[in-house]
């Protein structure tokens, strides 16, 4: 269990989310977007040449899990949303 709340976690993740992570992706053409913070998971969305991209798992893993781990805690939890999976987060 995570010593933050997800009200804590949301400016620190929204921060390096928008700072650090989405400007990374964007070099190449994708995009992520934040979509919400449920028990200290973290639940994000790849979007733009992202979907669809081969590499995509490795981005999840080596740049977004990377980053905010590093970050805010080694345990933090990422969960990317497959589309149309956006209003059925308690189920992934």
């Amino acid at each position: 269990m995570l010593p933050f709340s997800d009200e804590d976690l949301r400016p620190p993740v929204t921060s390096i989310v928008e700072s650090k992570i989405a400007p990374m992706l964007a070099r190449d053409g994708g995009a992520i977007e934040l979509l919400d913070i449920i028990d200290g998971r973290v639940f994000i969305q790849l979007k733009g040449a992202c979907v669809g991209c081969s590499a995509s798992g490795s981005t999840l893993k080596f740049i977004v899990e990377k980053e905010l781990k590093a970050a805010i805690h080694p345990e933090l939890q990422i969960v990317n949303v497959p589309a149309g999976m956006e209003n059925n987060l308690q189920e992934l």
